[in-house]
């Protein structure tokens, strides 16, 4: 009886030894599994992160983001409309990003004043700055209008097509580019890539006028012949601009299903984010399948799907904040904190001597610009992590574009 007891024992222990041995082996192998998921996330991680357009200048920006102090920060993030009656001495107190020359810049100044004044700006800015206009052609045309900048204007991209094709876009692209160079201009909000084929449309005539393939191959051209070039071009204004109202005086709806939008509009954009495109301009408009409160430029899920569905590691930028649809509804400093919040990198804001907030009537300077994000900071209604976030990118652009 003993001797079986015993047996029994030293069966149920072999058992147990047994199962715990299983037990550790599954263990070991759940543990090895994760540890190499997690090895496979990391590389999927890293080498996501090595297919963004500005990824080998990462380094060198957070080397130089890491030096810099909170209004510096702050200020790297806008671009400033200028204008005949903005402050040029005031601006040099400041330090931010870039500046966007109109046209009344440029009216019947010589090509060595334009330059002479382009250069000034660089020496006292302590980062090489984005020198920024909007040469599109035909009906936007800002330096080219000068007859003593150009024999004559940039024709439309409907115009060059017409006559010539997709080599006559890129044709163009390449003139306009070492027009632009020569005159110190770095950054060209251009081209319109909205498809608009009813000449009723607001932006037909800036348009190419075509449908989703040809433009998408005329945003493709454009960006590709840009490139070897020191002028960074712009895809505008996503998520495409459709039959909506003119942004510049008011908010306007675009009440489009999503389908619509995803299936012809992106199109354009897409195709010039797979050929390098390095900037995006998102547009004002209301788009009430993506986001029915928040306009395009200060909608979170806008940038997400441009981030996101799109894979855009650019630069996004707003359309200027000082227009129709966006002061008439929110004060300078709201627009600015909602431009942060929904994942802009830069703002566009035109402000001079005369400018004033609609909203509150109070005047509004540069010095507003960078305390409406120090409060914001303050409140804690964005973070640190926002502004390093698009300080980051922006500093690598500077660098990848051999600002820096």
């Amino acid at each position: 009886m003993k001797k079986i007891i015993f047996i029994i024992l030293i069966s149920v222990l072999l058992m147990l030894m047994v199962g715990m041995s299983i037990l550790s082996i599954n263990k070991q192998l759940t543990k090895d599994k994760s540890k190499t998921e997690n090895t496979i996330d990391n590389i999927n991680e890293q080498e996501n992160i090595e297919k963004e357009i500005f990824s080998e200048h990462y380094g060198k920006a957070m080397g130089k983001l890491e030096t810099l102090s909170q209004e510096e920060k702050i200020a790297q993030l806008f671009v400033i409309g200028m204008s005949n009656n903005s402050d040029l001495e005031e601006l040099k107190n400041y330090q931010f990003g870039g500046y966007l020359f109109f046209k009344d810049f440029f009216d019947n100044k010589t090509e060595e004043q334009v330059k002479q004044t382009i250069d000034n700006f660089q020496k006292n800015a302590d980062i090489p700055l984005l020198i920024a206009i909007d040469e599109e052609g035909g009906r936007v045309v800002r330096a080219s209008s000068n007859s003593k900048l150009a024999k004559e204007p940039f024709k439309s991209p409907s115009e060059l097509y017409k006559n010539g094709g997709l080599e006559a876009i890129k044709q163009d692209t390449i003139k306009k580019s070492m027009f632009l160079e020569r005159l110190g201009i770095n950054l060209n909000f251009a081209p319109v890539v909205d498809i608009a084929t009813n000449s009723e449309d607001y932006m037909f005539k800036r348009a190419l006028q075509e449908g989703k393939e040809l433009t998408a191959e005329y945003a493709k051209t454009v960006i590709s012949a840009s490139k070897g070039y020191k002028v960074s071009y712009t895809l505008k204004h996503f998520p495409g601009y459709g039959s909506n109202k003119d942004t510049h005086t008011g908010s306007s709806q675009d009440e489009r299903t999503y389908e619509e939008i995803y299936n012809n509009d992106l199109e354009p954009f897409r195709a010039g984010i797979e050929v390098g495109a390095e900037v995006v301009m998102v547009s004002h408009n209301l788009v009430t399948s993506i986001d029915e409160n928040n306009p395009a430029s200060i909608s979170k899920e806008v940038h997400n799907l441009l981030r996101e569905e799109l894979k855009f590691s650019g630069i996004i930028i707003t359309d200027d904040i000082n227009m129709g649809a966006i002061k008439n509804e929110y004060t300078v400093s709201d627009s600015i904190v909602k431009a942060i919040q929904a994942g802009n990198d830069m703002i566009i804001i035109t402000i001079d001597r005369n400018s004033k907030d609609k909203i509150t009537n109070t005047k509004i300077d540069y010095k507003t610009v960078i305390e409406s994000v120090k409060n914001a900071l303050e409140k804690g209604e964005i973070t640190d992590n926002d502004i390093d976030t698009a300080l980051h990118r922006i500093l690598a652009w500077k660098y990848y574009k051999g600002l820096m």
